[in-house]
């Protein structure tokens, strides 16, 4: 992989683009002919084929999605940093019972058609496996995500993207430029912002976007639980019988770095960010808030906080108050409420008014699984030859808006929106190499330095 170039202030992107149909466009689609590549019909093959970038958990699950949608659908070739990885993945994918990972009956073994000479392994392993497919699924550390899916764009590729779509202005700024390719070259591209494929929130939003609830005044949104996974050095470092570089610890504990994960305020609470945004049809003008480390201290948790409390302001005064907390024992709760000027939204599906009547209650127990449906009309689109998706940007500025939350707390200052996303601030290597130093360093003891409010400098 080459290493990356520091991305110049060329225009100053503003919250006030805003796509006001959010993921999903609500105009007819588009019938664009040559949407398929060529190379799906070579020797009568009509077979979209797929590229995964990216073979860990979420990586394996998205390409199960993928394969169990109604189309022809292949995997042809398969990219990560890790070997061990991408043969993990392989092997489930290939099993002949899927149902531990899917739910669904069943094998789709079939439609896995990756030789050994389209597995590639490194930093570089997305520039071999991209040319290869018709679509292209990105699910590595988020810190990736900017040059994976602006590649996947320039080769004319529909794109499957997880979020966050970057973890730092620069890196924002870079999808939505090629986002705007996307636009021009009629790509799909679906991100995983799942809620925007699942029926219960789309209805719900609908329906405050239409005033039932009045104008929202407050919006509170929460992801608090016990935390996520957590890999220790030691154990990579047997495995491999030998100490592991620096490179490859981070790589391994990827969620403690913020060049890679971006801190858990944009790994996993930029969905009730987003959902909070989408109600509004706006994005905050700035934030403000608070945020530390008290439960994850150790050396092996890296430089990220386990809470953050963000107030963020939209432009007609109105606030989101944010809470995310990774702390064992503690409340957990993941949701989104709102207060409007004559009602209320409570929990997702549900809508009272001032007066205490029902407005709207969703039973959403038969309601398909959203992970799956945004694959499925991914795919759908695809095959008809329609472009109907084109999340990107939506994607982008949710992630900025996540990023600009942790600039607050990281801070401890009212960082400004304009500001922040026009940051020439990054917070990624040099370079990607084994051997290559990242951005954050341990100290002789092992561990890393973390934000400091008041001190550290975010702009």
């Amino acid at each position: 992989m080459m290493p990356m170039k520091k991305l110049k202030k060329t225009q100053g992107f503003n919250r006030r683009k805003f796509v006001k149909t959010s993921a999903i466009a609500t105009g007819g689609a588009l019938f664009i002919p040559s949407l398929l590549s060529a190379k799906a019909h070579v020797d009568g093959d009509d077979a979209i084929k797929v590229a995964l970038i990216g073979c860990g958990g979420r990586g394996t699950g998205a390409a199960m999605q993928a394969l169990l949608t109604q189309q022809n659908v292949n995997l042809v070739a398969m990219a990560d940093a890790f070997r061990d990885q991408l043969d993990s993945c392989y092997a489930t994918l290939t099993a002949d019972d899927i149902s531990d990972w899917s739910g669904a009956e069943g094998s789709v073994k079939e439609r896995v058609r990756v030789p050994e000479e389209h597995k590639f392994v490194g930093f570089d392993g997305y520039l071999k496996a991209i040319p290869l497919a018709d679509v292209v699924i990105l699910t590595t550390p988020p810190g990736f995500r900017p040059i994976h899916f602006e590649e996947a764009i320039r080769q004319g590729k529909h794109v499957f993207t997880e979020k966050p779509m970057a973890t730092d202005a620069p890196g924002v700024r870079k999808v939505l430029a090629a986002a705007e390719e996307a636009k021009k070259k009629k790509l799909n591209v679906v991100v995983g912002l799942q809620r925007h494929y699942q029926t219960i929130y789309r209805e719900w939003v609908e329906r405050m976007q239409a005033g039932a609830i009045g104008d929202i005044v407050t919006s509170h949104v929460y992801w608090n639980n016990d935390g996520v996974w957590v890999r220790a050095r030691e154990e990579f470092s047997q495995k491999a019988g030998r100490p592991l570089t620096e490179m490859e610890y981070q790589m391994r504990n990827w969620y403690y770095f913020n060049w890679l994960c971006g801190d858990h305020i944009c790994e996993q609470h930029i969905h009730n960010l987003d959902v909070g945004n989408w109600v509004k049809n706006a994005y905050p003008v700035r934030a403000q808030g608070m945020g530390g480390r008290q439960v994850r201290v150790g050396k092996d948790f890296g430089e990220i906080f386990d809470h953050h409390f963000i107030e963020y302001e939209y432009e007609d005064g109105s606030r989101m108050f944010s809470q995310c907390r990774h702390q064992p024992g503690t409340m957990s709760r993941v949701t989104e409420v709102f207060q409007g000027s004559r009602g209320f939204a409570p929990r997702p599906g549900v809508l009272v008014s001032r007066s205490g009547q029902e407005i709207m209650k969703y039973d959403d127990r038969q309601d398909p699984n959203p992970y799956q449906v945004e694959h499925d009309q991914l795919f759908d689109a695809i095959a008809k030859g329609e472009y109907r998706y084109h999340d990107a940007e939506n994607g982008a500025h949710a992630t900025m808006t996540s990023i600009l939350g942790r600039m607050a707390s990281y801070s401890g200052n009212i960082v400004e929106w304009e500001a922040a996303i026009n940051s020439e601030l990054s917070i990624m290597p040099a370079k990607f190499s084994w051997d290559a130093q990242p951005p954050v360093l341990p100290d002789k003891e092992g561990m890393y330095p973390c934000a400091v409010p008041g001190k550290t400098k975010v702009l």
